[in-house]
């Protein structure tokens, strides 16, 4: 990471002194290191999105339209008009501070604004005084305003929602604690849909999902080039397994289509999980005559149109769907991802469902129904596999994992978005020996985010990302120093990506693994040779001698 800010510095300046001032008053300060670079014009412009343009948050102007208070008063009239939830979530919270250190970026960086319910104030301030009664009518009477709690929409007032609702990593962290059950990602999504309106993204969403739009995928590989990385990867493990696990592409009439975050194909440590993916599915093909394929079409299972709109949203769920009903399978089977869980649990069914043309996912080779993927037809493979394991289907050597000493980092949106908490951890315990937990009140349902998801897993923030990393890896630390965890497990493709820089440098003693790379050194695949190497081509326990 950087070397201009040693982790010692950045805990020096975490200082969680309430201000002086007032937070409604006090002027936004945008610092670098804490921010992300505006959106290209050209991916504003795939989008379909206003006001493309070149522009610097730095800078005074930001080259907003003339009219565009009334552009944003426009866009929260028609939200609390179309959603009844943010009507609900501006009305009925009572400021009682329960979420209030509950998130990471507050108690990583000390700053107030990072309270969630301070973050979602700064545009509840802004509905009180324009859309209720009480705020039109305490305008009217001197300082009545700050007595009911709103304000008026300025230039910095814009900038603050801008500042903060991109620090915001949409984890729901702090909605677990709320005793009205106020989801604060909610309001964070609606807060960046009015910013979208003016052209306000940033560049790390708007790009990915303009990739998406063009090629199917956030990274803008072409189909080739996708097809050509599976194939490297083809060659990597026969020269492990001595076999030849190459994958199946676009096949028209296979049981199963396969789609995973394009993170996972081609970025480490990501690209060891898709190894394990394309173990497990040669084990499947040989032993049961599984037909899984894969597309070069829906390459792409992450879902970044969640950080910008509901409409974009929709749009890249919809080609996963599409491409299933093109190529005729039974049902869909998602590799580990975050969001991409989130959209397809909580959302899928009202957007572009349901999916009917789809038959209710069975596992054909234990007879489990997933009673939970009945409507959505996509079922998880941590829970395929673990039922698998379960069903004693898969021929496992926990020995090729005997020097990973695991942990397991519940990802946000599968742990808090659809309750996946049990079957990763049922995988970790039989593919290794050794796991242990990370303290109660950091993982499962109350587990701490990455600190940077929703879009924040860019260069230029990285104080920010280290800084609402803190906690996790202060949890981290804990089983480190006390069991010698060496190995943090994620079902996330951001958090393999994010948690790696976060482990090098906070505990840097800590490797990052998907749980489908542990599953890929413990499958014994029929006709093997004797493995010597892991999927890292690091030398398996006890082949440390042979290897040299």
């Amino acid at each position: 990471m950087s070397d201009e800010l040693k982790p010692d510095e950045l805990l020096d300046k975490v200082d969680h002194t309430p201000s002086q001032g007032t937070w409604m008053t006090e002027s936004v300060q945008i610092r670098p290191g804490m921010y992300c670079y505006a959106a290209k014009p050209e991916s504003v412009e795939t989008l379909g999105l206003p006001n493309a343009r070149s522009w610097n948050p730095m800078e005074a102007d930001w080259k907003l339209p003339e009219n565009w208070q009334e552009i944003i008063h426009n866009g929260i009239k028609d939200r609390l008009e179309k959603f009844r939830t943010f009507k609900i979530f501006m009305d009925v919270c009572v400021r009682c501070g329960a979420c209030a250190d509950k998130c990471h970026f507050f108690l990583g960086t000390g700053d107030p604004k990072n309270m969630p319910v301070l973050r979602a104030e700064l545009l509840r301030s802004v509905y009180r005084n324009d859309f209720t009664t009480a705020g039109k009518l305490l305008q009217k009477i001197p300082g009545g305003d700050k007595l009911g709690g709103g304000r008026p929409l300025t230039l910095d007032v814009l900038k603050e929602w801008w500042y903060y609702f991109f620090q915001c990593t949409e984890c729901r962290r702090c909605s677990v604690f709320c005793p009205y059950g106020i989801d604060t990602a909610e309001i964070t999504i609606m807060g960046r849909e009015l910013l979208n309106l003016l052209g306000l993204n940033i560049d790390w969403i708007a790009t990915p999902v303009s990739n998406c739009y063009q090629t199917g995928n956030h990274l803008g590989i072409q189909p080739h080039a996708f097809k050509d990385m599976l194939d490297f990867f083809t060659e990597d493990i026969e020269e492990i397994t001595g076999v030849d696990v190459a994958p199946q592409f676009n096949k028209k009439g296979a049981d199963i289509l396969f789609i995973t975050p394009s993170g996972d194909v081609f970025a480490d440590p990501g690209t060891y999980t898709c190894q394990g993916y394309m173990i497990l599915f040669k084990y499947l093909k040989d032993k049961y005559d599984l037909d899984v394929t894969w597309s070069t079409y829906a390459s792409e299972g992450g879902n970044f149109g969640f950080f910008t709109s509901h409409e974009t949203m929709k749009r890249l769920n919809a080609k996963m769907y599409a491409e299933a009903k093109r190529l005729g399978v039974k049902w869909i089977l998602g590799g580990e991802c975050g969001h991409m869980w989130r959209v397809i649990n909580q959302y899928m069914d009202t957007m572009n469902g349901p999916a009917d043309f789809l038959e209710e996912p069975v596992n054909p080779i234990t007879g489990t129904k997933f009673e939970n993927a009945k409507s959505t037809k996509m079922v998880h493979i941590t829970e395929f596999t673990a039922d698998l394991i379960k069903h004693g289907k898969l021929e496992l050597d926990k020995s090729r994992n005997a020097n990973r000493v695991m942990t397991f980092h519940d990802s946000c949106n599968p742990a808090r978005g659809m309750g996946l908490l049990d079957e990763p951890r049922y995988i970790i315990e039989n593919t290794c020996d050794n796991f242990y937990e990370m303290p109660i009140n950091t993982i499962r349902e109350q587990t701490f985010c990455c600190g940077s998801g929703a879009g924040l897993n860019a260069g230029e923030n990285i104080e920010l990302r280290m800084a609402g990393g803190l906690p996790r890896a202060n949890a981290v630390k804990y089983v480190h120093d006390k069991f010698g965890v060496n190995t943090l497990g994620t079902i996330c493709a951001i958090d393999r990506a994010a948690l790696s820089t976060l482990m090098e440098y906070w505990v840097p003693d800590v490797e990052v693994y998907g749980i489908h790379e542990l599953v890929g050194n413990a499958l014994i695949l029929p006709g093997e040779q004797e493995r010597e190497m892991d999927l890292r081509m690091e030398p398996l326990p006890g082949k440390e001698e042979a290897d040299e």
